[in-house]
């Protein structure tokens, strides 16, 4: 089989099941509730076909990653589970920061730290009369999820190959989903938050586990 085929083959099956989510919603809670998680599973599916071994650290801790998103997704979709939610993504993007750690350099400094700094003090500052108690748990949740995608950023400057390319693109999208998802339940809640959401945020996990792949290609 040639790559194209093993990539578009997965991958429609994939967005077969995510587009099934993103169009049940809440007016399906049933097939809502079958489709989110299913989408997650076999993205971990696709993922694991990229380990080259046991030994391969960097794929099992994508997986690992992957695996707490999959907690994440289920615990999200109860509103009281919103807090365990949010500590099972802390977990992910700790596992994939620790994927993608090159180290710093000065180049990295430049080109990603104040873009990146930037970018949350943004979105905290859009949100933070509405966090009440919770200010402090997304504070470190928007550090981590910004140096994941710091961390990103410096394997693809240290690399510029196509797969950490992916890795890194990756990381922003899902920080938008994060962001997105914040403005929804602190800010103000809006029609297409749902879709958005989950559209940026299997877009970000399918571009990280296809970069997984493509590293040995």
């Amino acid at each position: 089989m040639s790559i194209f085929g093993a990539i578009a083959s997965p991958a429609f099956i994939i967005l077969t099941s995510a587009v099934c989510a993103i169009l049940a919603g809440r007016q399906a809670k049933r097939a809502f509730y079958f489709f989110k998680p299913l989408t997650t599973v076999l993205i971990i599916l696709y993922a694991a076909r990229a380990l080259e071994s046991l030994e391969d650290r960097r794929g099992l801790l994508v997986l690992l990653g992957l695996l707490f998103s999959l907690l994440g997704d289920s615990l999200l979709m109860f509103p009281k589970r919103f807090l365990l939610g949010l500590v099972s993504f802390l977990l992910t993007h700790l596992a994939y920061t620790a994927a993608f750690y090159t180290g710093f350099t000065s180049s990295g400094l430049m080109f990603l730290v104040l873009p990146l700094a930037i970018y949350g003090l943004i979105v905290l500052g859009l949100l933070w009369r509405d966090l009440a108690a919770l200010k402090l748990p997304v504070i470190v949740y928007m550090l981590a999820i910004l140096f994941m995608a710091y961390q990103a950023g410096e394997r693809y400057l240290a690399l510029r190959d196509i797969a950490s390319l992916l890795a890194f693109v990756g990381t922003l999208v899902f920080a938008m989903s994060d962001s997105l998802l914040a403005f929804d339940k602190f800010k103000r809640s809006f029609k297409l938050a749902q879709p958005l959401v989950l559209s940026s945020y299997y877009v970000a996990q399918w571009l990280i586990a296809l970069s997984l792949y493509l590293r040995f290609r």
